[in-house]
């Protein structure tokens, strides 16, 4: 049975020399809960849609389409062997912890019901240089990219409480195979897959969607690391 093993929250955004903002909120941490989850608004003008979540630049972090980041026990435990380090849960930025459910090949639009929550998947966490100096890990952001255990973001559906050992129930799944790591791929290293993302309609975030739309297959790779796509710090 899929569930909820952490949920995970930063209680307020620290000094961090090595992120634009000057502060970050990745250092979650596991809490009792239960949390209100809810849409907490447009990106830029919004933080996290967890109830006492902090983050620490709003203008790439937070928002309708980044409201809950999640990243499965399995793919935790895969790293860890990687890595040869101990990663507790909420080490990389996630509001949920969870196991038994597949984050990877969740297709966009994909809808979950965890606790009171209806949670839909948006888009895979793309990796930055304030994850990669929280870590301490070298090259870990092409790593994290090649490797594609990005995790999902959520957007909330409909608001409601989310505390650890909630069940997790898939209530939908579309019938496109675009995925959190296709999604991944096409932002960050295969750039003819970027029409894809329109496949999902109204579940790709609408920076993504003009992404897509601005560019051609022909000039977008050139300008990727420059974007301003989602997740990037």
């Amino acid at each position: 049975m899929p569930v909820v093993l952490s949920l995970n929250v930063a209680a307020k955004a620290v000094p961090a020399d090595y992120t634009r903002a000057g502060t970050t909120g990745i250092d979650k941490r596991p809490v009792d809960g239960p949390l209100r989850i809810s849409a907490p608004g447009a990106k830029g003008t919004a933080g996290s849609g967890v109830a006492g979540d902090a983050i620490g630049d709003w203008s790439v972090h937070g928002g309708d389409y980044q409201a809950v980041y999640g990243y499965a026990r399995e793919d935790f435990d895969w790293w860890q062997t990687e890595l040869g380090v101990e990663l507790h849960n909420g080490q990389f930025g996630e509001n949920l912890t969870t196991q038994g459910i597949d984050h990877t090949s969740a297709r966009i639009g994909e809808q979950w019901r965890i606790g009171t929550a209806t949670l839909e998947v948006s888009g895979p966490r793309v990796p930055c240089r304030t994850f990669a100096s929280f870590l301490g890990q070298r090259g870990w952001v092409k790593r994290f990219t090649e490797v594609a255990r990005p995790g999902a973001y959520f957007r909330v559906l409909e608001p409601g409480l989310i505390a650890p050992g909630d069940e997790i129930t898939v209530l939908h799944r579309p019938d496109h195979d675009v995925t959190v790591e296709l999604f991944l791929r096409a932002i960050t290293t295969d750039a003819s897959l970027l029409p894809r993302l329109l496949e999902p309609g109204d579940s790709v975030p609408p920076e993504v969607v003009q992404l897509v739309h601005r560019r051609t297959v022909i000039d977008l790779a050139p300008e990727i690391a420059a974007s301003r796509v989602p997740g990037e710090d």
